[in-house]
Formats: structure tokens, sequence, C-alpha cells
């Protein structure tokens, strides 16, 4: 639950219960331990009311997160994973950017998205990057079944969007590319222990 929620950041219930296939239930009785540790705290901002985790609740997370490293992977195999993922990382950033603008004398300007050619290209980006998702994953859960999900929710974002929903590719506030792959993201480098930075 405390990763789910770190995976996350700020999100409702309902949310982190969706993110393992947990009951609202346990959940909510889960939550409520944790805030009761003083691992997490339910804010309310704007009109949403979520959980995120506190100061302990990150400390806490990594320590369960450095045991069971050395439990599941003594032999440091998800290393060179991460290598894996760094080189589709910058792929990503780079499409993701070329979704929301061009250049245009020199400046860069909002894409309006009326140029169906260029679009189309980093919409076949994204799907060659989705092929690598795909491999990264398999070697991902073969250590650690949470990774499971990442490589299904990326091709029915990026579906979405070639469908002509463009939010799927960039949006945070749906399951779009860019949502599916900052939670893989958070949960790789949370799980060697590593930083964004």
């Amino acid at each position: 639950m405390l990763h789910a929620v770190r995976i996350l950041g700020f999100a409702p219930t309902t949310s982190i219960a969706h993110r393992y296939d947990l009951t609202i239930p346990i959940t909510e009785e889960v939550l409520g331990d944790d805030e009761a540790r003083g691992w997490v705290t339910r804010s309310t901002f704007a009109e949403l009311t979520g959980w995120s985790l506190t100061d302990s609740g990150r400390q806490e997370n990594e320590r369960r997160l450095r045991v069971e490293r050395d439990l599941v992977d003594p032999g440091a195999r998800l290393s060179p994973l991460h290598g894996q993922f760094r080189g589709l990382n910058a792929r990503l950033l780079r499409a993701v950017t070329d979704w929301q603008l061009y250049a245009v004398d020199g400046r860069l300007v909002p894409n309006d998205h009326s140029n169906v050619g260029r679009d189309a290209a980093t919409l076949d980006e994204l799907a060659a990057i989705a092929d690598g998702l795909r491999e990264l994953q398999v070697g991902l859960s073969r250590l650690l079944s949470r990774f499971d999900g990442y490589h299904p929710r990326f091709v029915a974002a990026l579906g979405r969007a070639r469908a002509g929903a463009p939010a799927f590719v960039d949006r945070t506030d749906v399951d779009s590319c860019h949502r599916v792959w900052f939670e893989l993201h958070e949960d790789l480098i949370a799980t060697l222990g590593l930083t964004r930075d």
C-alpha cells in the first residue's frame, strides 16, 4: 500500500485500491492504519481528496524495498534493466516533447495537432518504445510481479491516442502513455533505491 501511494504520488483511495487490485474496504483499512502510524496523510486539493506519503512513510517504504531487493535480487539483476530503461526513457521524453511542441522559425510553439504526418511519426515512435517496454517488463517481472501491468497499460493508452484521443499521449489526469511511464520510472528507481537525479 505504501508503495502504491508512492508511485501514484497523490491519489484517492479508489486509485490506490485499483493499482494492485485490492478491495476498497481493505485499502481504507490499511490506509487508516498507515495514517495512524504517521506514514500517510489524507488531504484535499481543489476538489480532489487523496493520500500521500509523509517523510516517515517514504522512509518506511524505502526500508521495505531494501529488504525486498536483498531477497529477490541478491545478484543485482535489476541494475542492467535500469540501463535498458534509461535508453527508452530518453526516447520517451523526446516523443512527448515532439507531441507537445515543434519548431517554427527557430522557436518552439505548442503543437496544435494539425500536421497529421508529424503526429503519426510521434505515435509510431511511441509504438516502438512500447515494443522495448514489452521486453523490459519481461525482465523486471521475472524478479517482481508488480511490474507486469505497465506494457498493457501503455499499449492501451497508445491505442486510444491513435483512435483520436490525443490526451492519452501526455495528460496526467488520465492513464496516458506519459502517466504510465512516470509510474514505471518511480517504481523502478524506488525499487533500486535511486532518485530521479
